[in-house]
This record gives structure tokens, C-alpha cells and sequence, in this order.
């Protein structure tokens, strides 16, 4: 976990744009040699639980024509990646004799990759191409030599190719030294420790995660019965999201749990709009939830998801075919799987259930993209958190100076918590928040969100957090209300007001 904290410090020192080194919107892993997951730092779950399908895909494409020294990119959402703006970089490692022995990778999420809209995330995609150029698996470094010039190719060649160059090229630079960060310490680490002792530690932390879930997992057993319970929630559309759970073994010994999480009766993939997730999104959310079950201090890794079996069906929004998009899905569907697996398990009331995503490109400035904290659900014995970005997401907002200085043709107006929007009850929900930018100049904007129709949930009596609101304020004080989904063009003196849902409470008020 050190060695990808450490990467992680080295990509944040040396990026250059926004959102990666301010907003952190990456992540950094470590991997054995046959692509699973060991260790992570504590950055972005929905990238950390797809990151291994990445390598995998890698492997399988390169098994036997790697080289030391090599760094590939990827951003293919069928192939382990998120969505197109999550670009990875991934580094095989290898011993002194040339054996592989690790993989170190870093995925940043890049202000834009091209597409219909800045910010690559638009919201009305109908084809994956529509959002960015898609990289399938790019030599981005070899023999010491960064292919620049074919990256730059690659990069302005797409149908819709990107929009700012040059800090994308700053960015991958970045993830490529916080790889090296890796190479540098796992080879310190292996040094020090020897190689067996080493490569022992990498099993034994998948086992001990393999346990620690079993051990999360029995406590829902009573006896010999099974677990059974299913949950259903709907997205702002009306597209089903269901789950039922199923857990079977003994509470003593827990080795012998295992849990079926089947999605059966999930809506069909989208066709006008891009809220599909990715089977890799949706293994991210299972495993980051059962990951979280455990309470313990363990790193998430590849051995949480052994006691699991994940029935998915085939052309549904959780699993679609190559080429429906997805750039909603990853950041918005993922927050709602989370929901109705925590629902069936009755653990927590619903959290604000969306990233509350904010892109914008002002007149002569590069996009910009933002995602906004809300209210977490409410827990037996604890309220929810006001303010925090929950589950899926992991960001920090921008500091106003940084905003306004990047981004000199907006203005923060207003950003304080919006009281008294979590849900009531013995345990209550946390609260949203309200944030309010002024355009000082022509923009082009998109919000993507959820929560704005169906509100967060309560658990065992608690009550309904309270839906999101996305307002435009004209120059002349006209408020509009928004969708739950929005582009427009501004006008200078126009601003952008998204108040954030509250968490779900737990428990009766009065019990």
C-alpha cells in the first residue's frame, strides 16, 4: 500500500491539469504477475476494482513481447477501463534474469479525450466513439524513447479527437513517472526482503482478504439458513436496477461462505443516452462493498471477490455490448449499484447516489470538470456524513483561488452545506451541499446527475434524504429549473446553481 501511495504522490507532484492535481481524480495499483490486484492506495474505488482487467487485457494482447522498460496506455471500458477520460498507463516489472514479477499502474482521469462535448462525458451519446478517442493498448514507451509523435497522432486523428494536447500529454507523462515511482520501490521492497518473502506476502494478503469477506459475510447467517434478499431502485429515468443476494455457509468455520450477487432483472442497456456501466464498473462496485463489510484494515485487492459469484446478464445496462457508451454509467450508474447492494443487505440508508458531475469549457479556456460531494447514508448506531463524496468517488473539490485562477472566466459564488437535506430518523441522513459558479464569459456546459426524480432511501423507518436540484440563474435573475441531465450554452453573467442531495436516515425518529 506504500508503494502505490508513493506513486500516487509522485503523479499528483508532477500533473499538470486540474483534475488530476487538485482534484486527485486518479488512482495507483500494484499487481502480481498475472494481472490480480495486491494492493492500492486509497484513491478512486470505481478505478481501483476495473484496474486488473486493464492489466489483464494488457497481458493477454503482450504475453511474451513485453520488455522492461515498457509502458503501455489504455482507456477501453470493455477492456477493464472506466470510461474514456480514465486513461491508464500500465508498467510490467521485471527481475534481474527477466522474469515478470509485478505490474505497477496508474489511471488519471484526463479533463478531456476528445468526443461531441468538452469534457468527453456528453450527454447524449449514442455510440462509445461519440465520447473520445478510444485506445485499445498504445506503446507509449519503449527502449526509453516516449513515442510522442505517435501519441499526438493517435490523439488529433479520432473522429473527435482532443481537445487540449498538451496537458494530456503533461498528465501521461506524470502517470508514466508514478510507474517508475513503483518500479523503484516494489525493487526496494524485494532488495530488502528477498523475492520468496516477497512473493509469499502477495498471496497471503489475497487469502487473508478472502477471509476477512467470509468473516463480514457469516454475520448475516443465523444457523444453518441462507441469507436471501433482494432490492430494487430506479435511476431518474425509470431504468430498473435490481439485485438479489443470496449468502450460504456456515458461521463457524466462515471459510466455508460464499455469497451470489445476481443482477437478474436490471434494466436493458441505454440506446439514447450513456448511463451503461461496464461489467468492470459493476465488479468494481461489488467489490468495493464487499471490501467495505469487512471494517478492517486490509487492502482492496483481488482476493475480496473469491468468496463471490456475480451473475451479470448479457445486454443489460450493467453488462452492455461493445460500443454503447458509457461515460455516465461509470460515474452515476456505478453510485446506484452500490445503493441497492447495501439496500439488500439493509445495512445504511441510501447515500446522495450520484457524483453530481459538472463540465464546462469557457470561451478561449480548456474544459473543466468537477465532481460535487452530497449527504452519506445513515448507519445503525451512526448518521451520515454532510458534505463528502461517497462510495464510487473518492475527488476533492478545487479550492475557489485554484478555480478562479485556472479558470479565470468563472467566479465562485456561493458553496456551503445545505441543511436540512438528509433524512430523517434515529440515525439521520447527511446533507448535501449548494455550489453556485458565475460565467464571466460564454461557456458550454453539461451536468450529468442522479437523484433529481427518485430521492435516496431510508433504512428501517428512516426517512428519504431530499433529491438533488440543478438551477440556471439568467443574467437578468430568471431562475430555470434543470433536468438531471443538461447541455447548454451560457452567456456571460449566467451562473450554474446544483444543490446536492442528502442522505437517507436510519431507524424511526422516535424509537
Amino acid at each position: 500500500m506504500s508503494v502505490a501511495s508513493d506513486m500516487g504522490h509522485t503523479l499528483r507532484n508532477t500533473a499538470h491539469s486540474v483534475n488530476i492535481k487538485e482534484r486527485l481524480d486518479f488512482s495507483c495499483a500494484v499487481f502480481d504477475a498475472v494481472g490480480g490486484l495486491i494492493a492500492n492506495a486509497p484513491h478512486i474505488p470505481v478505478h481501483l476494482g476495473s484496474m486488473a482487467d486493464t492489466v489483464k487485457a494488457i497481458l493477454s494482447d503482450r504475453k511474451g513481447r513485453m520488455k522492461a522498460g515498457d509502458l503501455y496506455l489504455t482507456n477501453n471500458p470493455y477492456r477493464g477501463g472506466s470510461h474514456l477520460p480514465d486513461t491508464t498507463v500500465v508498467c510490467p516489472v521485471f527481475s534481474p534474469k527477466g522474469d515478470l514479477r509485478f505490474f505497477t499502474a496508474a489511471r488519471g482521469h484526463h479533463a478531456d479525450i476528445g468526443g461531441i462535448t468538452p469534457g468527453s462525458m456528453p450527454a447524449e451519446a449514442k455510440d462509445l466513439l461519440e465520447e473520445g478517442v478510444l485506445i485499445d493498448d498504445f506503446l507509449l514507451v519503449r527502449d526509453g524513447r516516449f513515442r510522442e509523435a505517435e501519441l499526438i497522432q493517435l490523439l488529433s486523428e479520432a473522429p473527435y479527437p482532443v481537445r487540449n494536447l498538451t496537458e494530456r500529454v503533461f498528465d501521461l507523462k506524470a502517470q508514466i513517472a508514478a510507474c517508475h515511482k513503483g518500479i523503484v520501490e516494489l525493487t526496494r521492497m524485494v532488495d530488502r526482503y528477498g523475492w520468496e518473502t516477497v512473493r509469499r506476502y502477495m498471496d497471503f494478503i489475497q487469502d487473508n482478504a478472502e477471509f476477512s469477506v467470509q468473516q463480514a459475510l457469516a454475520k448475516f447467517l443465523s444457523g444453518d439458513d441462507p441469507f436471501i434478499a433482494g432490492f430494487e431502485d430506479r435511476l431518474d429515468d425509470g431504468t430498473p436496477l435490481r439485485v438479489n443476494i443470496e449468502i450460504r455457509g456456515g458461521e463457524d468455520p466462515p471459510s466455508t461462505v460464499r455469497a451470489m450477487i445476481d443482477f437478474t432483472g436490471t434494466g436493458s442497456r441505454h440506446r439514447g443516452d450513456n448511463l451503461n456501466a461496464p461489467l468492470s464498473v459493476t465488479r468494481s462496485a461489488v467489490l468495493y462493498v464487499v471490501r467495505a463489510l469487512t471494517g478492517d484494515d486490509i487492502p482492496l485487492n483481488s482476493g475480496c471477490l473469491r468468496p463471490i459469484t456475480l451473475r451479470v446478464p448479457e445486454g443489460t445496462i450493467l453488462n452492455p455490448p461493445f460500443s454503447a457508451p458509457v461515460a455516465t454509467g461509470n460515474v452515476e450508474t456505478s453510485q446506484r449499484i452500490v445503493d441497492v447492494l447495501l439496500g439488500a443487505l439493509g445495512v445504511a440508508g441510501a447515500s446522495q447516489g450520484t457524483m453530481n458531475n459538472l463540465l464546462f469549457e469557457v470561451e478561449g479556456e480548456s474544459p473543466y470538470y468537477e465532481t460535487i460531494a452530497g449527504g452519506s447514508g445513515a448507519l445503525d448506531g451512526c448518521p451520515g456524513a454532510s458534505g463528502v463524496q461517497v462510495h464510487m468517488t473518492n475527488t476533492r473539490i478545487t479550492d475557489p483561488e485554484i478555480l478562479e485562477v485556472r479558470h479565470p472566466g468563472v467566479r465562485l459564488r456561493r458553496f456551503t452545506l445545505r441543511r436540512g437535506s438528509g433524512g430523517r430518523g434515529r440515525y439521520p441522513g447527511g446533507a448535501g451541499l449548494i455550489r453556485e459558479i458565475e460565467f464571466n464569459k460564454p461557456a458550454t456546459l453539461s451536468i450529468l446527475s442522479e437523484r433529481r426524480v427518485v430521492p435516496p432511501y431510508g433504512m428501517a423507518g428512516g426517512g428519504n434524504g431530499q433529491r438533488g436540484v440543478n438551477r440556471l440563474r439568467r443574467a437578468d435573475g430568471t431562475i430555470e429549473e434543470l433536468g438531471h441531465r443538461a447541455v447548454l450554452k451560457l452567456k456571460a453573467g449566467e451562473s450554474i446553481r446544483i444543490e446536492t442531495p442528502g442522505g437517507g436516515g436510519f431507524g424511526k425518529e422516535n424509537a
